[in-house]
């Protein structure tokens, strides 16, 4: 049986998870103030900085930089997506960003689980490879990410 954790969502072990089974998270309403003030901090870039400025580039537009829509599909993820016993604990993938996140753009994130594999030298934990798209409010996939997650089993019953 899977542990409770903060806010009453059930925290799940390697052991509660199967192969194709899926979360759906949340959603973030997504606007021009929260790209640029990203963009500012972390990838200061006139296509996420300036919408007459994107509009002469490969954008088309202002566009939120990929760290961002990778940071709010991790927000979205910890806040009500992957229910991980223990977080969720990355140990390495592959990201895509196949469409720009745009302002307006209302995100939300639908992950599978791809393939779970106990660990064969370390016994209170497996990886479970977990594929998410980050979809915006039309259904397009603005981030594509497959991600190997360290998830605790589940202690045996003494």
């Amino acid at each position: 049986m899977a542990s409770t954790e903060e806010g009453g969502r059930q925290a799940l072990f390697l052991d509660d998870l199967s192969v194709g089974q899926k979360f759906i998270s949340g959603t973030h309403a997504l606007d021009a103030a929260q790209i640029i003030a990203f963009a500012r901090e972390f990838d200061p870039q006139g296509f996420h900085l300036d919408d007459a400025a994107a509009k002469e580039t490969l954008f088309e537009g202002l566009a939120a930089s990929g760290w961002h829509t990778a940071a709010l599909t991790m927000k979205l993820n910890v806040q009500s997506g992957l229910p991980f016993k223990g977080g969720i604990v990355g140990a390495g993938g592959d990201i895509r960003w196949p469409k720009p996140t745009r302002p307006g753009d209302v995100l939300h994130v639908e992950s599978e689980v791809l393939e779970i594999i106990p660990s064969r030298t370390r016994p209170d934990r497996g990886i479970a490879t977990v594929r998410s798209e980050t979809r915006n409010q039309k259904g397009d996939v603005v981030q594509v990410l497959v991600a190997k997650l360290v998830l605790p089993r589940r202690p045996a019953s003494g």
